[in-house]
């Protein structure tokens, strides 16, 4: 497996380890965020990325729930126009 300073190369981790390391990192973004000094940030945004581009690599007819596509937020936005304040 190539290793760099992230840890190993997404291309190189089986699917469930993949899926770990997603979990991981997602559950620690806002700790980085708020709290990581801004290398931190650096690094953990790079491994995020990568991560998730590798996902994306891998699963490109993933299931895709219509509200979170820009189609779904729009018809979400215009029906609450229409809804008017409740």
């Amino acid at each position: 497996m190539a290793e760099h300073e992230g840890g190993p190369s997404a291309r190189d981790l089986e699917e469930g380890r993949l899926l770990k390391e997603l979990e991981a990192i997602h559950r620690t973004r806002h700790e980085t965020l708020l709290h990581g000094s801004d290398d931190a940030l650096v690094t953990h945004t790079h491994r995020m990325n990568e991560l998730e581009h590798e996902y994306v690599r891998r699963h490109p007819e993933r299931a895709q729930t219509p509200g979170r596509t820009r189609s779904g937020a729009r018809a979400r936005t215009a029906a609450d126009e229409e809804d008017g304040p409740s």
